[in-house]
């Protein structure tokens, strides 16, 4: 194996998935001094090497055993760092364009198992109900136990029309639950919109990818021909990233010229960026710019980003540049809290490694990992006070990364105080029919065109409390 790294192009930051970005990272370790080897460390690993090639009751071959022990390296420094196989890799630059064969989740691990983030709108795992927060812990007859996530995202995927059966346990379910499932192509629609009463345009954003950014221009142009004078909701709910470039790009949308979008930070100097809502820091390759000509008022009109804790990554770069830049409120829940970079390393033309290598910074300099994005409004998903059905964020995860500019993290006290209360409200929750994103019933959608049209907001002291009349503090702008 080659002991330098090639530079890759596309490099990432992703949900919680492992969807990635694009920044430029010099793939030589760059150290504050050159150590030694580890001599000591690395005759133990010879030996545990040796003593499994002789002793481990069936043959197993050097290839296999050094690739596990990457695997196991990159494993255990935090969720999101791990080894790309051949199948794993290509699945990765196929995901950013939108289409694949599969049932349309996306997944992380916890506690050695796979759990859903999101299920991804109309598709078979959605229409199937599987929910946030779902363990898998079988994939047809295998357990998920101590499989990795590319490994079991391996056998989820396959060809449209195969059928596969996952068993989930779900918290408040004393049985686990068997889900038949077909797969389907999935074709993620990135951008959805509509015009909503007294001239307010709704535009949904699902997952950024290779073309979102010129579809909600299409979008935003459309929306003005239809009329959009009074406002804008942005919906970033339940949305788990993406594609950095089109996390600027939507951005630069709303915000002035050459604006600063996200910074990030890490210990080489490609690194260290910082992206404005400039052409060249949203565009690929020498496209025309699709934000040109824009209609002037997307700029200035009142607006609403919302939000929930299945908000991550790109998403949450979106909604602190425009709440930090004071171009939009911010309402919902707090968001996810997955502020860090990944970028691909190539080891050889069909492997790679996705190393975490710097943390995401809004224009005001707050970190995002580990912490999120705080609303404006703390508008919960339903008018009694219930948490939303994704509940869990980065800083649930064992051996998340820790945010850097954030004095006080949550100690393990209030964590637990926090799950229990999130536990006692399942009961209710589960009564309740999922919310429709953008429907006459979205109460959270409802508090946003409240706000807009200068009406008072409903919004909790604190999550799972009671809600109260908020009086509205501007235009949004």
């Amino acid at each position: 194996m080659k002991s330098k790294f090639k530079q890759f192009g596309l490099i990432g930051v992703g949900a919680f998935a492992g969807v990635l970005i694009s920044i430029g990272i010099n793939a030589v370790a760059q150290r504050d001094q050159v150590a030694g080897l580890p001599l000591d460390e690395l005759k133990q690993f010879s030996e545990v090497f040796g003593a499994i090639k002789s002793n481990y009751v069936e043959p197993v071959s050097d290839r296999k055993l050094v690739t596990e022990a990457i695997s196991g390296m990159l494993s255990g420094l935090d969720p999101h760092s791990a080894y790309l196989d051949a199948d794993a890799f290509r699945e990765l630059q196929v995901g950013t364009q939108g289409e694949f064969g599969g049932l349309g989740i996306e997944v992380g691990t916890e506690d050695g198992f796979v759990k859903v983030v999101s299920p991804i709108e109309d598709t078979p795992a959605a229409r199937a109900g599987i929910k946030a927060g779902d363990l898998i812990i079988k994939i047809d007859s295998t357990p998920t136990k101590g499989l990795t996530l590319s490994e079991a995202v391996k056998m989820m995927r396959g060809k449209p029309k195969t059928k596969i059966v996952l068993t989930i346990s779900r918290k408040g379910e004393s049985a686990p639950i068997v889900v038949p499932i077909v797969r389907d192509i999935i074709q993620v629609k990135s951008v959805k919109w509509k015009m909503l009463d007294d001239g307010i345009g709704y535009v949904r954003i699902t997952q950024f990818q290779e073309h979102t950014v010129e579809n909600l221009a299409n979008a935003l142009r459309k929306l003005d021909a239809e009329g959009m004078t009074k406002g804008i909701v942005l919906d970033l709910r339940n949305d788990p990233g993406g594609l950095l470039h089109g996390a600027v790009g939507v951005s630069a949308a709303f915000l002035p010229p050459r604006a600063l979008v996200v910074s990030t930070d890490g210990r080489t100097d490609d690194a260290k960026r910082k992206y404005h809502a400039a052409p060249e820091d949203y565009l690929r390759g020498t496209r025309e710019d699709v934000l040109a000509n824009l209609p002037p008022s997307v700029k200035t009109l009142p607006m609403v980003v919302l939000v929930n804790a299945g908000s991550a990554s790109a998403s949450e770069i979106v909604a602190g540049a425009l709440q930090d830049h004071g171009r939009a409120v911010v309402l919902g829940t707090q968001t996810f809290g997955k502020g860090s970079v990944q970028s691909i390393l190539p080891l050889d033309s069909n492997t790679a490694i996705k190393l975490t290598t710097a943390r995401y910074y809004t224009p005001k300099g707050r970190s995002i990992q580990a912490r999120g994005i705080e609303p404006d409004f703390l508008v919960e998903e339903s008018p009694d006070g219930n948490y939303a059905q994704f509940r869990v964020r980065e800083a649930d995860l064992s051996r998340h990364l820790s945010n850097d500019r954030e004095g006080k993290q949550e100690d393990h006290d209030a964590l637990v105080e926090r799950m229990a209360a999130e536990a006692a409200a399942d009961a209710a929750r589960a009564a309740r029919k999922p919310v429709e994103f953008g429907s006459a019933e979205d109460y959270q959608l409802q508090q946003a065109l409240n706000h807009l049209k200068g009406l008072p907001v409903m919004v909790a002291k604190a999550p799972g409390e009671q809600p109260e009349q908020k009086a509205a503090t501007g235009t949004g702008k």
